[in-house]
């Protein structure tokens, strides 16, 4: 929950408080409810850049690839 306060789905970054926005900036969230407004909303302008949201989520994605495939055998041994 707390991630999705912080992820600009309800309130624009814009309008956060400083210490908010500067969490939501850290929130993968943030660059996924971006990236799909502007995907499937007709005239919405990515704020942050699609570019940008999709090289985000794709990072995030290969670190915590990385981090399950590293703790795996752990879990099972």
């Amino acid at each position: 929950m707390p991630l999705f306060f912080a992820s600009n789905a309800i309130y624009p970054v814009a309008l956060m408080p400083s210490w908010l926005a500067a969490i939501a900036r850290l929130n993968p969230l943030t660059y996924l409810v971006d990236a799909l407004r502007a995907l499937m909303l007709v005239g919405w302008q990515s704020t942050l850049g699609l570019g940008t949201d999709l090289a985000v989520l794709s990072i995030v994605l290969a670190v915590l690839v990385a981090v399950a495939a590293r703790i795996y055998p752990i879990i099972l041994g």
